[in-house]
């Protein structure tokens, strides 16, 4: 594991020097959509200034539920073929995005690229699906840790990307895949920069209240879609000071996001500026998104820097 004795500086803002080899970067998800939800705008960044980049994505997301109505059938407490559906949605919104689509150890199963995952998506806590056989959440994390490692060693890359502890909103696949990849990177040959992937609460508040004074007031939604001020934030929301990087993208960027988001249509509806998940709830689209780097192995973090800047190699 690199050991730092210093503190780690802000980077400078910019991209590398033109000359500079292309940066090959893995996003590490739990589902198919996280990949474009929480990290879209960084890799059609990442892909528009010529670096290598891959989703490694660990389930097909079994159990999410689904918007379209006449795709209800696919559910889980239905056909239970909506993995199989996603993993198509999954590999669109990649080819959107520019990005090398990789479904961890679907290269064991008995027919890769077809069947189903390794591993099956767990479910919110508490709820029946924890007991399916293969739940991410719920094998032994070893054995996850052990499969990423390989994975990400084929890959070598420089810089490794997924979610905070808390795994964004709480999902328990969320929260072993931060687990397992702070493990894996640690056993990697040579060791990558580790950003995980937050939401500064000043955003929040700002994007609030943006949803309040033009979705509210444009589209005439319900009240009970348009979130209040002081509504409960997610976990991953966390102190400005602390965030290590921001990602500011091109117009560009944000429209190769959008589009690859709709990509994911049992999951997500995309609007002009906003989308909603099934809940209705109408939440503002990314307009950068923000990281703490993270130490390999320990999961520590960096300082927060006072002019964060993009994501850098070691």
């Amino acid at each position: 594991m690199t050991q730092h004795s210093h503190t780690p500086q802000p980077p400078p803002h910019g991209d590398a020097a033109p000359e500079a080899r292309p940066r090959r970067l893995v996003f590490v998800h739990a589902h198919p959509d996280d990949e474009t939800l929480a990290t879209g705008v960084s890799i059609a960044h990442h892909v528009r200034r010529g670096d290598d980049v891959t989703v490694l994505t660990c389930t097909l997301g079994d159990e999410g539920e689904v918007i379209p109505p006449e795709l209800a059938h696919l559910a889980p407490d239905a056909e239970d073929r909506l993995g199989a559906y996603r993993r198509g949605e999954l590999w669109a919104a990649t080819y959107r995005l520019g990005a090398r689509g990789v479904l961890l150890a679907d290269e064991e199963v008995e027919t890769p690229g077809e069947g189903p995952a390794f591993f099956r998506d767990s479910g919110m806590a508490g709820t029946p699906a924890n007991e399916r056989p293969g739940a991410l959440a719920y094998v032994d994390l070893e054995e996850v840790v052990g499969r990423l490692a390989a994975a990400l060693e084929a890959l070598d890359p420089d810089i490794v990307v997924t979610y905070d502890p808390t795994g964004g909103y709480g999902h328990p696949d969320h929260v072993r895949v931060h687990e397992a990849t702070v493990a894996a990177t640690a056993r990697l040959p040579r060791t990558p920069a580790l950003y995980t992937v937050v939401t500064p609460r000043s955003w929040v508040t700002r994007d609030r209240r943006w949803v309040i004074d033009t979705v509210g007031s444009v589209t005439g939604e319900s009240p009970s879609l348009i979130p209040a001020l002081d509504d409960e934030i997610l976990p991953s929301a966390v102190d400005d000071e602390t965030v290590t990087h921001v990602l500011r993208p091109s117009p560009g960027d944000l429209a190769v996001r959008d589009a690859a988001l709709a990509e994911h249509r049992t999951q997500v509806v995309v609007r002009d500026g906003w989308f909603a998940l099934s809940n209705g709830i109408a939440t503002r689209l990314a307009q950068a998104e923000a990281f703490v780097r993270v130490e390999p192995g320990t999961g520590a973090p960096y300082p927060g820097a006072p002019d964060p800047g993009p994501l850098e190699v070691p």
